[in-house]
């Protein structure tokens, strides 16, 4: 066995050719088919059976032997033999020139790995084919453990071979390869021995001398025939005794070397006399490798022929051991090369030079050739050949080589990768090609066209991101609405894509140019900007005056031209501007200032889209400035319908606020107001008039007006809202209002309030806990029936009242019941914190606002808001008597009166006082009836009230000379600041005010 100890067995009886030489537990089954296998063999002589399968395979042989080669013929009878005896491949071995050995030549559905085992075998071989010429008869064995480790499937057990019959000994031996657990039958031992007959009386009967055309020699059946296909192959065979040094060559073989017949090498130094010195060390190293090892023995090497040239030749054998395992001979074949060899060399020159790296490697990853180009990278010189290429290989780059270079040889296909090599920084593309025993390795120098490349990639990612830049800016252009969002929407997008870092947009008005928007400026420098005059030396009105943009790359540029404006360049940062004219409709609008932080040479790609760019902002700016003119104006008008300044009262201290709609130019018809009214009350007022326009604005200008002429009247809540929805429903149906009208009393705590289709007010007790003073809502004005409903709650003395329109808790992305509990958790969180301060009603505003209606947060509707922190009137400030109805009430009043200003130190204010309760307990004796009371509070004011349960109002008029009464009124009128009536749910209460001294006030 080829590159294996042969293993040793005992021969069959060297008489009989159909003697089975069998080992193992089933030698005597072997004997009885060998003597069957006799009588077999007469079963296919020329008297057999016709229609049997063997006779019917010897005919189809017969037919088709004419015009075959004897490389086909034993193909051939392989192709028979192996199919009858139901094997599973087929061996056709041939003597050597020397006769002593047998040499592969045929193979018939065996791999290549598993049939070169048997490739050359030597006469005293233990394998079956030996034993099968050497006997001249046939054998079966099983295959032994070293053959067995070699078969493809566990299923082929044992080979049965036959010899070539020849003249004096055999040609040869056909085998197959058995799957059954015993030898052939008889029948089958017959056929195949009737097919050798026939292979070796067909070999002997070809006619003029041809090569064989053979897989695994090239040796014939005779030995001129042989030596015949060998020279015309240019091959030939050897055999060696070690022990005694002679060396037999076959003519064919004589010739590869370059020797005549008429001096053969017969002993194995003349042999290595013929070896090119160099290659003499390496010969003899490998021969004493093989016959150590026992290895197969391949070896190419030089020749030096008698003219004076020299060729290639490669020597292949095995060694054949004795007995004892020891080393005897060697059998082989020498090929001629040169022509190969001269093949090689020059594609070894080629890529030898070749611009690209190149290195191959084995399959332990040794490198087995490397040219120039990949010394260079590896860092290596030819003297690297045969070390690892993990030795070599940069550390920086060998985990990446090493993890790719493993994957492509498991997986068998070619890759490639680009790499950066470290060495000299270039980026190569590997190309790596795996090969049976190895791999192949291409680098080419791809470091110009990656440039290009990036250099294309980065010129469209480029162009890619500007147009991208510009639809952005398109589209957020259009979006925007005031001067400052257009700036802003301008410098998000193309600041970044030039690399500025601040932008400033100037428009004339009159003589000077006023800041419409900027980005990244600092105030100051903004202040030195803003209000400058359109004459002068400066870079914008230049702009202005040429309308031609102006590119300045530097600082030393700039002072060159503006040597005057040095002051403003310590404030900034700038280093290099871009100055844009902005033309709309053949209007200049505007300069466009756009800022760096590092000088910058514009070139003229970067000129044309900041040109370009001007365009899309002068639209913008000049829309802009339109809206904000507007919206300006708007808002102005909003402002002046509401309280400018809230009153100051008694009862109630108070703070609101008012949010425009942040889309659209309407104006909205959101109001709120707090009215003073009589004995320190107070109405709180809050509507919104539904829809946006001038329209609306003046319709809540109307109706603020009516609430105030009617809280002078001290309507009840609900009545007013009747008089309220009789205004708006005359207004027509398009105007729809709502509006909750709210009275406060010092005196009691108790709020009265009535609603038209408004969110219920929040009531945040002083413990902080958060209610809303819900009540069936009335429709709203202009929709409502009367009568409306009055709702009346205590409420203590520090609660906050919180009024509010839509606008604040609703939206399009909230419903009305949302933003209500919204509104609970706000203002439950704001009023557990400690509150200190006058403006703690203005901070809560504003922190009810910044949470609800965030200022980034775009809203389609107004917002009012209006919180009050109620206050009661002490007790000791307060004094109330029940009056008789009958003309002494009059005195007793003023008795009360005049006691009680003593109590609390307004002696001063007696006669007047006692004046005025005369005067009004006199008109309720004549005109009223009781039950009668007087009130006396004092507060900012000294406020007197007489009570009764008439429902005639008082009123003043004009007493002519000869009238005796009608002055009571006007002296009353005379006395006291304020004076009047107002109806109460008993009847009337007649009241008036005087100012205290200022030491006394409350």
């Amino acid at each position: 066995m080829v590159g294996a100890h042969p293993r040793r067995g005992h021969r069959g009886s060297a008489g009989d050719p159909m003697a089975v030489d069998r080992k193992g537990p089933h030698a005597e089954e072997s004997l009885q088919a060998s003597g069957s296998a006799a009588s077999a063999s007469s079963c296919l002589g020329p008297h057999s059976a016709p229609d049997r399968p063997e006779a019917l395979r010897l005919g189809l042989l017969d037919a088709m032997s004419e015009g075959l080669s004897d490389a086909e013929l034993l193909r051939l009878a392989l192709q028979h033999a192996v199919a009858s005896l139901g094997g599973l491949g087929g061996l056709a071995h041939l003597r050597g020139p020397s006769g002593r050995g047998l040499h592969l030549v045929s193979v018939n559905g065996l791999v290549t790995a598993f049939a070169q085992q048997w490739e050359n075998l030597t006469q005293d071989a233990p394998a079956a084919a030996a034993l099968s010429a050497h006997g001249n008869r046939f054998v079966w064995q099983p295959l032994g453990e070293g053959e067995a480790a070699h078969s493809p499937i566990p299923s082929i057990t044992g080979m049965a071979s036959v010899p070539l019959p020849g003249p004096d000994a055999p040609l040869g031996v056909l085998s197959v390869l058995t799957m059954s657990s015993g030898p052939p039958g008889p029948e089958q031992c017959a056929f195949l021995t009737a097919v050798a007959r026939w292979t070796a009386e067909h070999l002997e009967l070809s006619s003029a001398p041809r090569p064989l055309d053979l897989t695994w020699g090239e040796q014939e059946p005779s030995e001129s025939r042989v030596q015949q296909a060998l020279k015309a192959t240019k091959a030939g065979s050897w055999e060696w005794e070690i022990r005694t040094g002679e060396v037999n060559w076959d003519e064919a073989g004589l010739t590869v070397v370059g020797i005549g017949p008429d001096r053969p090498p017969r002993r194995i130094e003349s042999w290595m006399s013929v070896v090119h010195p160099e290659d003499l060390p390496r010969v003899l190293a490998e021969t004493e490798e093989v016959i150590r090892s026992h290895s197969l023995y391949d070896v190419e090497y030089r020749v030096c022929r008698p003219d004076g040239t020299y060729g290639w030749v490669q020597a292949r054998g095995r060694v054949v051991l004795d007995r004892g395992g020891e080393p005897v001979r060697m059998v082989g074949t020498v090929r001629d090369t040169t022509q190969t060899r001269a093949t090689q060399d020059s594609v070894g020159r080629a890529l030898r030079y070749m611009s690209d790296g190149f290195f191959a490697l084995d399959a332990d990853w040794r490198i087995t050739f490397v040219n120039v180009e990949a010394e260079r990278l590896l860092g290596v010189s030819r003297k690297a050949l045969g070390r690892v290429l993990w030795d070599v290989v940069p550390g920086s780059v060998l985990p990446r080589l090493e993890t790719r270079f493993r994957r492509a040889a498991g997986e068998g296909t070619p890759t490639g990768f680009d790499l950066r090599w470290p060495t000299d920084e270039r980026w190569y593309h590997m190309r790596l090609v795996p090969m049976p025993d190895g791999l192949m390795v291409y680098g080419a120098d791809i470091t110009e066209q990656r440039m290009r490349r990036e250099e294309r990639v980065t010129a469209e990612r480029a162009a890619a991101e500007q147009a991208a830049r510009i639809t952005e800016l398109t589209s957020a252009l259009a979006k925007a609405v005031t001067s400052q969002e257009v700036v802003s929407a301008t410098a998000d997008r193309v600041l970044p894509l030039f690399g500025a870092y601040a932008l400033n947009v100037l428009v004339p008005e009159g003589r000077r140019l006023r800041v419409a928007g900027t980005v990244g400026y600092p105030q100051e420098a903004l202040d030195l900007i803003d209000n400058v005059p359109l004459t002068g030396r400066y870079p914008v009105p230049e702009v202005i005056s040429t309308q031609n943009p102006l590119f300045i790359g530097s600082v030393d540029e700039f002072l060159a031209r503006y040597p005057s404006l040095a002051e403003l360049l310590s404030l900034i940062q700038d280093q290099a501007w871009a100055f844009l004219p902005l033309i709309a409709s053949g209007r200049l609008v505007g300069v466009c200032v756009i800022a760096f932080d590092r000088p910058h040479r514009f070139t003229d790609e970067e000129k044309v889209l900041l040109t370009a760019v001007s365009g899309l902002l002068s639209q913008a700016i000049e829309r802009a400035r339109l809206y904000d003119t507007e919206h300006t104006r708007a808002q102005e008008l909003q402002r002046g319908l509401l309280p400018r300044v809230l009153p100051r009262v008694p009862g109630v201290a108070t703070a609101a606020r008012y949010l425009p709609a942040t889309e659209g130019l309407e104006v909205g018809g959101d109001w709120y107001d707090v009215i003073p009214l009589s004995s320190d009350r107070v109405a709180l007022v809050i509507g919104d008039v539904m829809g946006h326009g001038l329209a609306e604005a003046a319709t809540m200008g109307r109706l603020r007006t009516a609430v105030h002429t009617l809280a002078d009247l001290d309507l009840d809540p609900a009545e007013l809202l009747t008089h309220l929805n009789d205004l708006v429903s005359g207004l027509g149906d398009d105007f729809y209002v709502t509006c909750l009208y709210a009275v406060y009393d010092p005196t009691s705590g108790i709020c009265a309030f009535a609603r038209a289709g408004h969110p219920p007010p929040a009531m945040v007790h002083p413990d902080g806990s958060v209610r809303f003073l819900d009540s069936a809502p009335d429709p709203p004005l202009g929709a409502a029936t009367p009568p409306f409903e009055t709702v009346e709650t205590c409420l203590p003395d520090g609660s906050l009242l919180v009024l509010y329109t839509d606008g604040l808790i609703e939206s399009a992305g909230r419903d009305i019941d949302r933003g209500a509990v919204r509104l609970a958790d706000a203002l439950a969180t704001a009023c557990n914190s400690p509150r200190r301060g006058t403006d703690e009603l203005d901070r809560l505003c504003d922190t009810l606002t910044e949470t609800l209606v965030p200022e980034q947060q775009h809203t389609d509707d107004d917002t009012a808001l209006l919180i009050a922190r109620t206050r009661t009137l002490a007790s000791e400030n307060i004094a109330s008597w029940p009056l008789s109805e009958d003309p002494t009430a009059a005195r007793q009043a003023r008795g009360l009166a005049r006691e009680q200003l003593a109590t609390w130190g307004l002696e001063d204010l007696s006669m007047t006082t006692e004046l005025l309760v005369s005067e009004l307990m006199g008109n309720v004796v004549r005109h009223a009836k009781g039950p009668v009371q007087l009130r006396m509070l004092r507060s900012r004011t000294l406020i007197l009230e007489v009570s009764d349960g008439s429902l005639t109002t008082p009123r003043i008029r004009r007493a002519s000379f000869t009238d005796e009464g009608g002055r009571g009124l006007q002296l009353v009128a005379a006395l006291s600041q304020r004076w009047g009536a107002r109806y109460t749910s008993t009847g009337k209460c007649i009241w008036t005010e005087q100012a205290l001294p200022t030491d006394c006030q409350q």
